[in-house]
């Protein structure tokens, strides 16, 4: 593996452009190759970011030999299909979240990912935050105590019509999947795996969730509280509670720069809070860790792992199977 890791856009949707950004931010990465169904499309790309190999197909990106890497930015339902490709192709890939539409296409990518011993990640962003992982580590001090309780919000209300992908079934609509996503996996990283959900959700005519709020029982005893919402503009903060305090990731956790750490003793209080800056616009830390990961030829990161990823997709089917959200990769 060469010290730059060469990567391949493939879709140039809103989240690829910020990733591509990103990448220009990253040390050690060099975006060489975008592709889209649209010839237009890729060369637009392309010409934006100064990328001189522009596909009109997937296939061609794939078949690229000066491709070392693939990031997925295609809707939901897309990427199973496409990740699939890229890695029968030979190619490492960072798959946009949601990973899939459920844990058995999940099981299908991590599988012949292992099978063909390539690195494959879901692409939780704010795992790799500075901040976060600050936050993890005091949380693994054992300042605050035994960590048990999670709270995580995230809402914003959305004003585009039915068609859009936000409230469309076949583009994977629903707040669960493209805001949940991040309340859950934050609760599965800071107490460990789910093993038991309970849900309620108010539903959108088109079928999919407007708004959804679960429980989640952890592995390790502790218990979070999630919701999500493109209905409310809600506070999207995410708080670590043990026996001795909280750690607080403020307004946008989800790319948040800013934490703080409360300790209670008796009547006794104390407070500080931290400003740890991120790079660019906060996606070069993933691109990063993908780098990391290949230098030192590994097929997952210990960050995202993929037994992880594998059980928050069954935590979600779990929650869509109790708020009636099917899709129809369910079929």
């Amino acid at each position: 593996m060469s010290q730059v890791i060469r990567w391949g856009i493939l879709g140039t949707g809103k989240i690829s452009t910020a990733f591509a950004t990103a990448l220009q931010d990253t040390p050690g990465a060099k975006l060489v190759a975008v592709a889209s169904r649209s010839a237009d499309s890729a060369a637009s790309f392309g010409a934006r970011f100064g990328v001189q190999r522009c596909h009109a197909s997937y296939q061609g990106l794939i078949d690229d030999d000066q491709v070392d890497v693939v990031y997925v930015g295609t809707p939901h339902p897309m990427h199973h299909e496409n990740a699939m490709m890229c890695l029968h192709g030979g190619k490492a890939v960072l798959v946009e979240k949601s990973f899939t539409m459920n844990r058995k296409q999940a099981e299908d990518i991590i599988a012949l990912a292992r099978r063909k011993h390539l690195f494959v990640m879901e692409a939780m962003w704010t795992r790799f935050l500075p901040a976060v992982a600050e936050a993890r580590r005091i949380v693994d001090s054992g300042e605050i105590g035994t960590p048990t309780h999670v709270s995580a919000d995230f809402g914003f209300t959305a004003t585009v019509g039915p068609q859009h992908r936000l409230f469309n079934p076949e583009l994977g609509g629903g707040a669960l999947l493209d805001l949940g996503i991040y309340p859950l996996s934050m609760a599965s990283f800071f107490l460990g795996e789910v093993i038991a959900v309970q849900a309620q959700a108010q539903m959108t005519a088109t079928g999919v969730d407007q708004q959804t709020m679960f429980t989640l029982r952890h592995d390790g005893g502790g218990m979070s509280s999630c919701s999500c919402s493109l209905r409310a503009c809600t506070p999207t903060e995410l708080t670590i509670s043990g026996d001795k305090g909280f750690v607080r990731l403020h307004e946008r956790f989800y790319n948040t720069e800013k934490i703080s750490v409360t300790l209670l003793d008796g009547a006794t209080r104390s407070e500080r809070t931290l400003t740890i800056p991120r790079s660019g616009n906060g996606y070069t830390h993933e691109a990063q860790e993908v780098a990391r990961c290949m230098r030192l030829g590994l097929i997952e990161s210990p960050v995202m792992p993929h037994e992880e990823t594998l059980a928050i997709m069954g935590a979600l089917d779990a929650i869509r199977e109790q708020i009636g959200l099917r899709y129809g990769a369910d079929q």
